[in-house]
């Protein structure tokens, strides 16, 4: 774990926290808000928002136009794509897990969920991040020993 990660405020600009990735070379980092966490911010959101906005397939039935997809992830695409800051790009109540976390319940959330970064919450107040890296080097030591 990592203790004492890097964080991000949900007004920072995207293209700051654009920055701060790829600078510091990690994946994903907590966003937090007056202390507590908000949500996390992955390159995967950031790269979200390269992609074209979904229109809705309309389908017509009895004189009537029925959505073929949900307006309301029509709107969550649109935020992304059009996003200019952190709230607006990531991903709010992101899964999280506890310092006491057993290493193969990480790993399984990791695989399981598609995820590359898990912050680590105590008591409501993040304490530190995991990454693939660090499951990595647990498994190294592990396997030294």
């Amino acid at each position: 774990m990592t203790k004492e990660p890097i964080t991000v405020s949900p007004e920072m600009e995207i293209v700051r926290a654009a920055k701060i990735l790829l600078e510091k070379g990690i994946n994903g980092v907590p966003v937090v808000d007056s202390g507590r966490l908000v949500g996390i911010l992955c390159q995967s959101d950031l790269i979200a928002q390269q992609k074209s906005l979904p229109i809705p397939s309309i389908f017509a039935f009895l004189d009537g136009f029925l959505p073929l997809h949900s307006l309301k992830n029509f709107e969550k695409a649109f935020q992304k794509i059009a996003a200019t800051t952190v709230r607006d790009s990531m991903t709010s109540d992101p899964v999280t897990v506890r310092p006491e976390t057993s290493i193969e319940e990480i790993a399984s959330l990791m695989v399981d969920k598609n995820l590359h970064t898990l912050p680590v919450v105590e008591a409501g107040k993040l304490v530190g991040i995991i990454g693939k890296e660090d499951v990595l080097r647990t498994l190294i030591s592990a396997a030294g020993k």
